[in-house]
């Protein structure tokens, strides 16, 4: 959440004083103010990269030759970019959401979401030319000192889950935000052409057809204008698209014409997403009737997923949750094994699975769940239900640790905790 923070006139010349340095913009040559050094960028970016991938999907492991391709398209980007020295690294997250973002010191993720709407590698390279130019041209950092600046204080990164029962909450966890919010809620208009015009530059020095940036903005714009509630929640947030930057992308295109496309290889490297689209779109259905409380004809939607893609952790984890909110907790345990089988560095089956041994007693292997949740991206709802493994084990002080946490979430779960914590004083 955002919190605003007023300072008073008179500090402002100690703040100038002691945060504010004068750097050079990497790509433009122009001096500007800023919080943030490089070498704090770059610390920035390594701190938050794992914890914004966690809540927003993971990775997507169903194919990893995908992201090694995407990475190797944003390694060719990145070494002609303003920055290449900058400790760049690519993932694919498992998000159905259309979004890619970057964190300052070269940290980028596309989404599996918005993939499967570009045609080929000349597009996918507009989207991580332009990506890599936010991190280039250090539009995070400017950003944050101008919401410094301006009295918009910071973003704070952490998770609150709150449902009806807090005994499952989170079968909407998908537009969980943690860490890279903070550098990819809506760029100004500045930054956005900036951004436009140098990753068509990166592209044209790459060997890229720069064409594909017009075409990218046109979809971009055409889908806006069909009120696409995907885009709007993802990637037109923070990256506004509009008619301004597609006439803008075609005239340096026009001084600039040729370039490869890539397509072949590019369908290749989508053949297994494209194949499970089907599977994706059965599984959105299932969120929908689960968010409906509709959890019998949601879990015929998943089924059919796993059938169609059964190394998809997403779905195993889905059929876990219905499981649980229908009472079957040992088969819930079942299913959320797949999923951890199926990518064990995803931190949310595990929060589910911990909470299905809480209920079957197992306290040992709950809390064992819960704490490795924890360990890829703490959330209230695990802090919760540790708080009441603790409890069980006779733990007192330590579950009340675990419930104060909990509490400072807000939502039913934090007045879930301040209720176990009133009974414990």
């Amino acid at each position: 959440m955002l919190s605003r923070v007023f300072v008073p006139l008179f500090v402002w010349g100690a703040i100038a004083s002691s945060l504010i340095g004068c750097v050079v913009n990497p790509v433009t040559g122009k001096s500007q103010i800023s919080l943030m050094s490089p070498e704090q960028e770059v610390a920035t970016g390594a701190k938050n990269y794992v914890p914004a991938q966690q809540s927003q999907g993971g990775q997507y492991v169903v194919d990893p030759g995908l992201t090694t391709y995407v990475q190797q398209v944003g390694k060719k980007l990145a070494a002609v970019s303003d920055r290449p020295d900058l400790p760049y690294e690519f993932v694919v997250l498992n998000n159905d959401v259309p979004n890619a973002w970057a964190m300052p010191g070269g940290k980028l993720a596309i989404n599996r979401g918005l993939l499967v709407y570009l045609e080929d590698e000349a597009q996918l390279a507009a989207v991580m030319g332009h990506e890599i130019v936010h991190a280039a041209a250090r539009h995070g950092a400017q950003q944050q000192t101008q919401s410094v600046l301006m009295g918009a204080g910071v973003l704070i990164a952490g998770v609150a889950i709150a449902e009806k029962k807090p005994e499952y909450g989170a079968l909407g966890m998908g537009a969980l935000a943690v860490g890279s919010q903070a550098w990819q809620a809506k760029y100004g208009r500045d930054h956005e052409l900036e951004s436009d015009a140098v990753g068509m530059k990166y592209m044209i020095k790459a060997g890229y057809d720069p064409q594909a940036a017009v075409e990218l903005q046109e979809i971009f714009v055409k889908l806006s204008e069909g009120r696409n509630a995907g885009f709007i929640e993802g990637l037109f947030a923070s990256h506004p698209p509009s008619q301004e930057r597609v006439n803008k992308n075609r005239a340096l295109a026009a001084k600039h014409p040729g370039g490869v496309r890539n397509k072949a290889a590019f369908q290749r490297a989508m053949a297994q997403v494209n194949k499970d689209k089907k599977a994706y779109e059965n599984y959105q259905k299932a969120q929908k009737l689960a968010g409906e409380k509709k959890y019998i004809d949601a879990m015929t939607y998943v089924e059919q997923s796993i059938a169609q893609q059964p190394k998809e952790n997403l779905f195993w984890e889905m059929k876990g949750q219905l499981l649980l909110q229908q009472d079957k907790t040992n088969e819930a345990v079942t299913a959320l094994n797949r999923a951890v089988d199926a990518n064990p560095k995803y931190f949310k089956p595990y929060i589910f699975r911990g909470i299905a041994y809480n209920q079957l007693g197992k306290q040992d292997m709950a809390e064992k769940d819960l704490l490795t949740s924890t360990r890829y991206l703490p959330t209230q709802i695990a802090a919760y239900y540790l708080g009441e493994v603790n409890m069980a084990k006779g733990n007192r002080s330590q579950a009340a640790q675990y419930y104060q946490q909990a509490a400072q979430g807000g939502g039913e779960i934090g007045e879930a905790a301040k209720g176990k914590l009133g009974k414990l004083q």
